[in-house]
């Protein structure tokens, strides 16, 4: 059964890095220097994913078979928050499993909801057939522009980019202490019996799916009580 996690899930996200490593090395042509992939893990380690196989050995490491290794663009040139993906690749023995769709659709989500992305960029060679059928078709990505050399070898890249806003998570009403039938966003206050004089009180949550707790409960007139 293949699993994916956060590379920060594990006590010692470092050493799954040279396995990370090992898995771009094994697939492509654009590799990275292990202190490269560290800087993402300490820096966005909400970003970034492996996909692992366990052992049933609990004192082994997980096997990766495939990993996501994003960023935030620290100085977008237009000036929009905004995720890039530096690296996707999934070990031939494990493709065709829905691997590189499931952590590409994590990534994104992380991106927008932790970091507020307006979008998501990534490069790709034009002659990568799969990939551009994955971005495009499956994803929703569109080619913004076509990148000339943009490789080492001298190929040509597909710049293409995602509209993350529909993902960007939204204020949470909830409501404590409300008998079943009453008032929804709406407490009784202690003594008050007939619930006549209701103060109503309004929940934000953020990043429920990223582990986030309660950040603040604010009531109508505007005060605040932080947890």
């Amino acid at each position: 059964m293949v699993d994916i996690v956060p590379i920060s899930s594990y006590p010692s996200h470092i050493s799954l890095l040279p396995s990370i490593q090992q898995c771009n090395l094994t697939n492509l042509p654009e590799n990275y220097f292990l202190k490269y992939y560290l800087y993402h893990a300490l820096t966005w380690p909400q970003l970034s994913f492996v996909a692992v196989v366990r052992s049933s050995n609990p004192s082994k490491y997980p096997k990766v078979v495939g990993y996501v290794l994003a960023k935030m663009e620290e100085d977008p040139p237009d000036g929009v928050q905004h995720g890039h993906i530096t690296s996707l690749s999934v070990m031939r023995t494990h493709r065709r499993l829905g691997i590189a769709e499931r952590l590409m659709r994590m990534s994104q989500r992380a991106m927008a909801e932790t970091y507020n992305a307006s979008y998501v960029s990534l490069h790709v060679r034009m002659s990568n057939v799969a990939a551009l059928r994955l971005y495009r078709d499956t994803l929703g990505f569109e080619v913004e522009k076509v990148e000339s050399k943009y490789y080492a070898d001298g190929e040509d890249a597909y710049a293409m980019r995602m509209d993350l806003r529909g993902m960007q998570l939204k204020e949470e009403v909830e409501t404590e202490g409300v008998d079943e039938g009453g008032e929804v966003g709406s407490v009784e206050k202690e003594g008050d019996a007939d619930g006549d004089n209701k103060e109503k009180l309004r929940r934000v949550k953020v990043g429920r799916q990223m582990g986030v707790a309660m950040l603040e409960e604010r009531n109508e007139a505007g005060t605040k009580a932080s947890y």
